[in-house]
C-alpha cells in the first residue's frame, strides 16, 4: 500500500503542540501550502511554454506568533529536527542569506513582503520530502507568505503578485533560478482541478478533474537524490535558446515541428535538435494533455505522460536508470495507463496514473522490480496555501 500522507489537521497540531512547547505558549497564527507535483510539461518554463501542476495533499505548516522583541526565533521539524535560526527581521533592507541554508528561503520572503513585519517566533512542520522534486522550497517559501499576510494583515492585490515575491526570494536568497511553476500552483492550487500556466504571460486555466473516481495519480519517490548538475541544466536551457535563435524565435514556444526539420537540414549539431524537439513536441503534449484530462480521457492522457517520459529520456536526457526502472515497471501492470518522470529529473519521482483497482498490483511490481527503497504516495489535486487558524 502507499504512505499515507499525513493530513492537514495531525502536521497542524504537531506545529502547535511544538510551539506551545518551545516558546512558553500558544500560537496565534497557523497557516499551510502545499507542495506540487507537475503532471505534465516539463523543461518547458523557460523556453516560455506551458507546465500542467496539480497541488499535493503534502503540505507545509507553519504556526506562530509576533512579539515586542528585535528577533525572529524559527524552529524547524524538517530535516535536521529541532534546529532553530534567529536574526534580526524588523527591517526588510537588513536582512541578508546566511546560515542555516533553510532559512534563507523564510529570509528571503520577508525580505520580498509588501511591508516590514514584527518580531516572531514560529515552528515550521512538513510532509513534503525534500529533495523528491514534489517543491518543498515553494511550499516553505509560499506558507511564509501566508504567515506574513495573516500577522500583518496585509496582502497583494493579486495572487501572482505572491508567487512573484516567492520566486524572488529563492533567487536571490537560495541563489536557486526556478521557474514560475511551483510557486503559482502552491499559491493557486484548486481542489478537484490541475493548473494550465502559461509561462509567457503567466495566463492561468483552473483543469477540473470531474471524472477521476477511478483514477488515481501515484507518485513514487526513486528516493535517489537529484543528480542534475547546474552545468548539465545550464547545458540544456542553453541548447535551446541557441536553437532559438538559429531560427530566429523570441522562444522555443513560437517553433513547431517544420523547425525542427529546418534545423536538421542545417546540419545544426543533434544535440541541439534533439533538446529542441523535446521542448516543442512538449508543449504540444501539455496543451493536449489538459485537453484529455477535461474531458474525462485518461487513456489519451496517460499516452502523453507516456510520450513526455521518452522524450525526456531520449532527446532531453535527463532520466536516469532508477527513473527508467519505475517507469518501466509501472507500465508493465495491467490497469497503468501512463507514467512518467516528473520534475528536473536525474532523481526525484515519477508520477503514475493508475486506475484506482490496480495501484496496489502498481506498488506491488515496482517494488519488486526496483533496486532501491521507494516510497509511494497516492496523490489527490489539493487545494493551495490558506490560513488554517489554531483552534
Amino acid at each position: 500500500m502507499a504512505a499515507p500522507v499525513s493530513d492537514v489537521d495531525s502536521v497542524k497540531a504537531e506545529a502547535l503542540r511544538t510551539f506551545a512547547e518551545k516558546f512558553g505558549g500558544p500560537a496565534a497564527v497557523c497557516v499551510y501550502a502545499p507542495g506540487r507535483v507537475n503532471l505534465i510539461g516539463e523543461h518547458t518554463d523557460y523556453n516560455e511554454g506551458f507546465v500542467l501542476p496539480m497541488a499535493l495533499p503534502m503540505i507545509t505548516v507553519i504556526a506562530g506568533k509576533s512579539h515586542d522583541g528585535q528577533r525572529t526565533r524559527i524552529v524547524s521539524l524538517s530535516g535536521a529536527a529541532g534546529e532553530t535560526s534567529e536574526f534580526a527581521a524588523n527591517n526588510r533592507a537588513d536582512i541578508k542569506p546566511g546560515e542555516p541554508k533553510w532559512a534563507n528561503y523564510i529570509k528571503g520572503c520577508i525580505a520580498n513582503f509588501i511591508c516590514d513585519v514584527p518580531a516572531f517566533n514560529a515552528v515550521i512542520a512538513s510532509t513534503v520530502p525534500a529533495g523528491a522534486g514534489l517543491s518543498s522550497s515553494a511550499a516553505l517559501e509560499v506558507a511564509t507568505y501566508t504567515f506574513l499576510e495573516a500577522l500583518s494583515d496585509e496582502r497583494p492585490e493579486k495572487p501572482e503578485e505572491k508567487a512573484l515575491a516567492c520566486q524572488k526570494a529563492e533567487h536571490d536568497f537560495a541563489g536557486v533560478p526556478c521557474g514560475i511553476m511551483d510557486q503559482f500552483i502552491s499559491v493557486m492550487g484548486k481542489e478537484g482541478c490541475a493548473l494550465l500556466l502559461d509561462c509567457r504571460d503567466l495566463a492561468v486555466k483552473q483543469i477540473p478533474m470531474l471524472h477521476m473516481d477511478d483514477y488515481v495519480f501515484l507518485i513514487t519517490n526513486s528516493n535517489a537524490p537529484h543528480k542534475l548538475s547546474s552545468s548539465a541544466y545550464r547545458e540544456r536551457r542553453d541548447c535551446c535558446y541557441e536553437a532559438a535563435r538559429m531560427l530566429d524565435k523570441k522562444s522555443l514556444r513560437d517553433a513547431d515541428m517544420n523547425d525542427i526539420r529546418a534545423l536538421i537540414s542545417r546540419n545544426v549539431p543533434d544535440r541541439v535538435v534533439r533538446r529542441a524537439r523535446h521542448v516543442v513536441t512538449e508543449i504540444r503534449r501539455t496543451l493536449d494533455a489538459a485537453e484529455a484530462l477535461e474531458r474525462g480521457d485518461f487513456g489519451r492522457f496517460g499516452r502523453l505522460m507516456n510520450e513526455s517520459h521518452d522524450s525526456l529520456r531520449d532527446d532531453y536526457e535527463v532520466s536516469s536508470a532508477e527513473l527508467d526502472s519505475l517507469v518501466d515497471a509501472a507500465r508493465a501492470v495491467d490497469g497503468v495507463l501512463g507514467s512518467r518522470l516528473t520534475g528536473a529529473g536525474f532523481g526525484g519521482c515519477t508520477v503514475t496514473l493508475s486506475r484506482k483497482d490496480a495501484v496496489d498490483r502498481a506498488i506491488q511490481h515496482m517494488r519488486a522490480k526496483y533496486s532501491g527503497t521507494p516510497t509511494f504516495y497516492i496523490a489527490t489535486p489539493s487545494g493551495g496555501a490558506r490560513e488554517i487558524g489554531v483552534n
